[in-house]
């Protein structure tokens, strides 16, 4: 039996409407799975043209995942939840973060709305004995100096997953994290269209390139099947070497 078949499995990727998100839903749904995605515009068809989103296949729904009672008056149109991938992500430029009022909204972005889908959904997962991913950042594990918010959240993503795995084994649910170095998606712009910052960034990779939003798709299959099956708590850097 093919371990990365995942027939008759339902997945919702949060923040599965664009980048690196995007990729992961659409590589479950390559792999059988029926696979819906939250995303922040209205309709599927606003991101038409976008680069990076391809929701083909996909099913949608718009949720500000900052908007906690939102997220717990959601009735979802599946009555089963096999993974859950949490990609949300927000950052913010031009020392806004130093700001109490940009660092508590991406924090709520980051970080809390990480607490509230899981809590929702965790009935669902407990039932199926499902997986959580969260896809955090190797910020997590160095400095940021231009993002406070961006770095206390994904430090604060990978401390979470350790959590929830710890207290959530018992009912049967394995959560891992992803942490991605640079990749390009529409978040990482200023950087990727930046020949001297990109150059910069890249001495740092012993591998010398940036990565690919499949190569992190690929390690979020990996963590929801079997071949992971003793794997928990564990937020792996898909990286290139860059935390070396």
């Amino acid at each position: 039996m093919d371990p990365l078949n995942f027939d008759g499995k339902t997945v919702l990727v949060v923040g599965g409407s664009s980048g690196i998100g995007n990729a992961i839903a659409q590589s479950f749904r390559a792999c059988g799975a029926e696979v819906h995605v939250w995303g922040t515009r209205a309709t599927a068809a606003d991101y038409a043209g976008d680069d990076g989103s391809d929701l083909t296949g996909l099913h949608y729904a718009q949720m500000d995942v900052s908007d906690f009672a939102a997220i717990e008056a959601y009735r979802p149109p599946f009555d089963r939840l096999d993974v859950l991938v949490l990609s949300q992500g927000l950052v913010l430029y031009k020392r806004a973060e130093f700001e109490v009022a940009g660092f508590r909204k991406v924090l709520d972005v980051n970080l809390t709305s990480l607490m509230a889908c899981a809590g929702k959904f965790h009935p669902l997962l407990r039932a199926a004995k499902g997986s959580v991913i969260v896809i955090s950042s190797t910020a997590a594990f160095h400095a940021t100096r231009g993002n406070p918010a961006y770095n206390a959240s994904k430090a604060g993503a990978a401390g979470l997953t350790r959590t929830l795995a710890d207290a959530w084994a018992g009912d049967g649910i394995r959560v891992n994290g992803i942490a991605p170095g640079m990749v390009p998606t529409k978040m990482t712009k200023v950087t990727t269209d930046n020949p001297k910052r990109l150059e910069a960034m890249l001495r740092d990779v012993p591998m010398g390139r940036v990565g690919t939003t499949g190569e992190i798709a690929g390690v979020a299959l990996f963590l929801a099947s079997p071949l992971s099956s003793y794997v928990l708590g564990h937020t792996i850097p898909v990286d290139g070497g860059l935390l070396l």
